[in-house]
């Protein structure tokens, strides 16, 4: 038995991606695929932020204080076009010119339809594989949060920027789609000074999870409603558990649940 904070799990990029459950002590997912775990939460809950015990988790993982005052839950995490921290302002200066005044990549990530996203060129892959892409490619690079965000509201009327997170759980891919051609033919519909950011890198990654078997119909449990949670762990994929009878649990949405987990 293992206990600690829940976090987003630790991945590292191969074939299959290995996940690693973020306690004190790492534990190896994928060595227990096809075994029965049960998660336990002590019902207590820490602010990912600033370690207060809180009654209730805001925006994934913090109290209220830190929600509405944190850096890392600031608007523009959301929706980085509002990001000011290249004017050297925001709610924690020296953690915006840490994070967010830093490069940011525009990509394309695949599952069942193709989606744009931004994250700092330091995430790369790893913020593609917590979204549980099939793949994903480079579409721009650019100097901060902000010239990035830019680029993914011109984006906004070709695709989505979000995950359809059911689809993506039930292995739904869309494998008709050349991300390669996707990008190049973008490069010709944006304005000329934000195609200037688009990347030389074609390459297009493609990842392969540790699952044993994907369930047919998504049956999401959470310890808002159950303080055991146990099953057999048929697989984990972006930021999920993969359990027997089609349930899945999301592990970043419970950020600070203390738990415990016996295997």
């Amino acid at each position: 038995m293992v206990k600690g904070d829940l976090r987003k799990m630790t991945v590292q990029h191969g074939e299959p991606i290995q996940y690693t459950m973020a306690f004190d002590t790492g534990v190896n997912m994928n060595e227990l695929l096809g075994n029965e775990i049960l998660l336990k939460h002590t019902g207590i809950i820490h602010c990912s932020s600033c370690g207060a015990v809180t009654k209730k988790s805001f925006g994934q993982g913090f109290c209220y204080k830190c929600f509405i005052n944190a850096p890392e839950s600031s608007e523009c995490i959301i929706r980085p076009e509002l990001c000011r921290a290249h004017l050297g302002e925001g709610r924690d200066v020296e953690w915006e010119q840490r994070n967010h005044n830093q490069p940011h990549v525009v990509y394309l990530a695949l599952t069942d339809q193709v989606k744009v996203g931004v994250t700092r060129s330091q995430q790369v892959p790893v913020r593609w594989i917590d979204q549980g892409a099939y793949q994903a490619i480079r579409l721009a690079e650019t100097p901060n949060r902000y010239e990035a965000g830019r680029i993914e509201v011109a984006l906004k009327s070709f695709y989505t920027d979000k995950t359809n997170w059911r689809n993506m759980l039930k292995n739904v891919n869309d494998e008709s789609v050349d991300l390669i051609e996707e990008k190049w033919r973008l490069e010709e519909m944006l304005p000329s000074d934000i195609s200037s950011f688009i990347s030389d890198d074609d390459e297009v990654m493609t990842f392969e999870y540790p699952v044993l078997q994907y369930p047919e119909k998504i049956k999401s449990v959470s310890f808002d409603k159950e303080e055991e949670i146990r099953g057999v762990l048929q697989g984990v994929k972006g930021q999920y558990l993969l359990l027997n009878d089609d349930r899945v649990l999301n592990i970043r949405k419970h950020t600070g649940y203390e738990i415990e987990l016996f295997f």
